[in-house]
């Protein structure tokens, strides 16, 4: 981090648009500097709760959606496949439209962004937990209206969920105009984050994976128990599974209202005094051209779309990469919670390791230390001990791959707003388009996935996959995902704003604010200052 800016706000002045640099030319009263806007630890861990919701939530979705849909709905692999892909497609578009209908809102005694969340919260639980609930549908029609049900009820939630997320996103301009402190605020929410996804984990898995799900012996196989009592045992195991999945969906749906409460009494959304005199946002259109030809917020997302895109297959694919490939069909939920331990336990060994080394730095280091892992992997046979190490390894990239793209997306917000000083009102566009195509990679992962097993005959509720599938999802978890770290590495090359560049803008902004808080906010100004929706 920067040190002595105050000392150094002159040779800021390069960086001022001309506008600035002619005001200060006028009669100005000299005041001094403003103090930093300093956050409490308890501003900043009410902030970071209301982060839990979505990574519990998404969680479960991720890790556990495809083997409930395929094992416990009894859904087939195409409709499955469809169902995946059109959630997280449906889920991508929404980003964009909430980010637009949010510039669009104005502002209330609860500010612009909390009624969002306050009010999409009980709609989202809902639909959350008739997700994970199977409906008795009259016989012969099973198919066709589960698949109706399960795509209606997914993309209902990842539209409310949105509603929740992308305000809660935008947030993080708004608690603080330290870069330092967003940073921070940051840092505690990735850990608050990462530690959603082991309660997550934790409650979806313990609770499932006591329930032991129902599954077919091969037809080849060698002991065929009689037809009227393997179905008696498997409709028996199915509706434990069935009760087990609700169970979870109730508990962490629970957990999503308490976040959520202590998000709304514990955070108050913060404007500029100089808001008032600030004129209207620009229209969201214009923003977006603005945005989308911003170069390091181009070349950020093609990066960390590619990554994500890498973890997500792992996610996606790892129930049932440890069911079937591996044969730790009663180990998986294990596995999951060591990784994201792991994860929850380095994420602030992160933080420092970017305060210290920058945070492009911090990119390679992290997200390339799951290559060797992944290339472990691939190539051990089966063993319980190494299958843990390699977990608990690769929670340590995982802790990387959530607090990085975080962190560093304001920092090209100030970068955009020293470039485009009177382009009010655009953060909602960067934090929306950036969510949009995170879920768009997310989509393609699940959609790919599941198309893939379905080319090589995966067999629903099989106890057995045969070498083929073993073979699709051994590729799928490790060298897909290597090929795509490698080249969204390639890819942080091109990203623009290091340590250096990062310190220039600190500087930049501070000056801009301290030249208007001396010239009497003029409305020039004015426009300088704000990053609000």
């Amino acid at each position: 981090m920067a040190k002595g800016e105050g000392a150094e706000s002159g040779s800021a002045a390069g960086l001022l648009p001309t506008g600035i640099l002619q005001a200060s030319e006028r009669p100005a009263q000299v005041k001094e500097p403003k103090k930093k806007q300093q956050l409490s630890i308890c501003n900043k861990l009410c902030y970071a709760v209301g982060g839990a919701p979505y990574q519990l939530t998404g969680c479960a979705l991720g890790f556990f959606l495809q083997i409930y849909l395929l094992d416990v709905a009894k859904v087939e692999p195409l409709p499955a496949s469809i169902i995946l892909f059109v959630g997280r497609a449906w889920d991508a578009f929404t980003d964009p439209l909430v980010g637009f209908c949010i510039s669009k809102s104005s502002w209330t005694r609860l500010g612009r962004l909390m009624p969002w969340i306050i009010f999409s919260t009980p709609l989202a639980i809902i639909a959350y937990f008739l997700i994970w609930f199977v409906p008795d549908f009259p016989s012969g029609t099973e198919s066709s209206h589960g698949f109706l049900w399960y795509l209606l009820f997914y993309c209902l939630f990842e539209t409310l969920v949105t509603c929740f997320h992308v305000p809660y996103s935008a947030l993080t301009m708004f608690i603080s105009t330290e870069q330092s402190e967003r940073d921070s605020a940051t840092a505690y929410r990735m850990t608050v984050e990462v530690l959603g996804t082991v309660i997550g984990t934790a409650i979806q898995g313990q609770i499932v994976g006591q329930a032991k799900a129902p599954c077919l012996q091969d037809q080849n196989g060698s002991a065929v128990a009689s037809e009227v009592v393997n179905r008696t045992q498997s409709t028996a195991s199915l509706k434990e599974t069935q009760n087990a999945y609700l169970l979870a969906a109730g508990i962490i749906a629970s957990i999503y209202v308490i976040c959520a409460v202590i998000l709304i009494l514990g955070v108050r959304e913060q404007r500029e005094p100089y808001e008032a005199q600030q004129a209207e946002s620009m229209p969201f259109f214009q923003g977006l051209r603005l945005v989308m030809s911003h170069g390091p917020y181009v070349k950020l997302i093609a990066g960390f779309l590619f990554t994500s895109l890498a973890f997500m297959l792992v996610e996606g694919n790892f129930a049932l990469f440890c069911t079937y490939t591996l044969g730790f069909r009663n180990e998986f939920q294990n596995l999951l919670l060591a990784i994201m331990l792991s994860a929850t336990f380095t994420i602030p060994i992160w933080q420092w390791f970017l305060t210290r080394f920058g945070k492009k730095t911090a990119v390679y280091v992290g997200i390339s230390s799951a290559v060797p892992f992944l290339i472990l992997v691939a190539l051990m046979k089966s063993n319980l001990i190494v299958t843990y190490v390699v977990a608990i390894a690769a929670g340590v990239s995982v802790a990387a791959a959530f607090l990085l793209p975080w962190s560093m997306l304001p920092d090209v917000i100030d970068d955009f707003h020293l470039k485009h000083p009177h382009s009010p009102g655009t953060e909602p566009i960067f934090f929306s388009f950036y969510v949009f195509f995170t879920k768009f990679a997310s989509g393609v992962s699940l959609g790919v996935s599941t198309l893939s097993l379905d080319f090589a005959k995966y067999q629903t509720q099989g106890c057995s996959q045969p070498e083929e599938v073993k073979f699709t999802l051994k590729m799928l978890v490790t060298m897909a995902p290597i090929i795509l770290i490698l080249l969204g590495l390639l890819l942080f090359k091109l990203y623009p704003i290091d340590e250096e560049k990062r310190r220039q803008n600190k500087k930049a902004l501070q000056a801009l604010r301290d030249e208007a808080s001396s010239s009497g906010c003029s409305d020039t100004d004015s426009t300088e200052l704000a990053s609000i929706l």
